[in-house]
């Protein structure tokens, strides 16, 4: 039943008409996972080879979550579905800068997550990785800003935990908080530790 849910993502073509590369769904799923990544839609890296989080912000995340490659991908511990399944292209740029990759389509969640999660009974840690994974799954509990949120991880667990984008641009958030290393992280490893 989940591999058939996962053919028909794989094939999903619905927002294909806004998509600058064209569809490549990127997710991960099996019933026996207990940790669910939800990000927020592939980069340019992440398209080419259909392997999620495969750049620099999955690097970043499996460092803060202390698991290697193969546990990572290892779809028996950990899922990953993103809020958008496919590279959503550019934002316009303002000033002449770029203006990093674009929000993820919004299609894809309201389409596939409620899905997707109904073969995930396994999962015990949710991890909110970004603004947009956060939006959805903590709604008004969110707070004004997503340091506001993450610095409130305690009020969100055991099962849900927020989480900064791992992108370069949370490298301002970590440096100037130094709560998160210091007492985020030890308890997301702790907690992945113990799932995997």
């Amino acid at each position: 039943m989940l591999e058939r849910l996962l053919s028909d993502i794989r094939a999903c073509r619905i927002c294909a008409d806004h998509l600058p590369l064209g569809p490549r769904p990127v997710v991960v799923a099996r019933g026996a996972a207990r940790i669910l990544i939800i990000g927020q839609a592939p980069g340019t890296k992440v398209h080419a080879t259909g392997i999620p989080w495969n750049d620099r912000s999955g690097d970043t995340l499996r460092g803060w979550m202390a698991v290697d490659r193969d546990t990572f991908y290892d779809p028996d511990r950990i899922a990953i579905l993103p809020m958008g399944f496919c590279y959503p292209g550019v934002m316009p740029s303002k000033n002449g800068k770029s203006g990093g990759d674009a929000p993820p389509r919004p299609e894809c969640a309201p389409e596939w997550h409620e899905k997707v999660l109904a073969h995930l009974p396994q999962i015990e840690l949710i991890l909110l990785a970004g603004m947009y994974a956060q939006a959805r799954y903590l709604g008004d509990r969110r707070k004004k800003t997503l340091t506001e949120t993450v610095a409130s991880w305690r009020e969100y667990g055991p099962k849900l935990l927020p989480l900064p984008h791992p992108s370069w641009r949370s490298g301002n958030l970590i440096r100037k908080n130094p709560w998160f290393e210091a007492e985020l992280l030890p308890v997301l490893r702790a907690r992945v530790e113990a799932l995997i």
